[in-house]
C-alpha cells in the first residue's frame, strides 16, 4: 500500500510560513500592489498563510475563519491587469527562491501561482 504525502506535509508549515512572509516583504515595496491593501499587511499575510496551508492539504483553518475561499469573488474589487499580475508573480518568485523548499515543490507552487494569477486577472 502506497502512502500518499500531501504537499503540506512535504513542504512543512514552517516553510509555508516563511514563503508567505518573504512574499509580503517583497510586496511592501511594490508601488502597484501595495496600494491595493488598505490595511496593515499582517492580516493579509495571515490570510494567505492560512489559505496556503489549507490548499496544500493541511488544516482547514482558513475555512473556519473566513468561509470558502471564493478567490475570484474576493479579488474582483482590485484592478488586476497584466502589470499587477506580473508584479505579483515577480514578488512570489523572489519569495519562493528565498526558501529551502525542495525544487519539485517549488515548481508545484509556482505552477499553481501562475495558474491562479492568470485566473484572477480581471482587466
Amino acid at each position: 500500500m502506497e502512502i500518499i504525502i500531501s504537499p503540506y506535509e512535504r513542504i512543512g508549515e514552517g516553510n509555508i510560513k516563511k514563503l508567505i512572509h518573504y512574499f509580503y516583504q517583497e510586496l511592501r515595496n511594490d508601488n502597484i500592489l501595495r496600494p491595493m491593501y488598505k490595511e496593515d499587511l499582517v492580516e493579509a499575510e495571515e490570510r494567505l498563510y492560512l489559505f496556503m496551508i489549507q490548499f496544500l492539504g493541511g488544516p482547514k483553518h482558513y475555512n473556519d475563519k473566513r468561509g470558502l475561499p471564493k478567490l475570484r469573488q474576493r479579488h474582483m474589487q482590485f484592478n488586476i491587469d497584466e502589470k499587477a499580475k506580473n508584479n505579483w508573480l515577480k514578488n512570489m518568485k523572489t519569495a519562493i527562491d528565498k526558501t529551502d523548499i525542495h525544487e519539485a515543490d517549488k515548481q508545484y507552487l509556482w505552477d499553481y501561482f501562475v495558474k491562479t494569477a492568470n485566473f484572477l486577472k480581471n482587466k
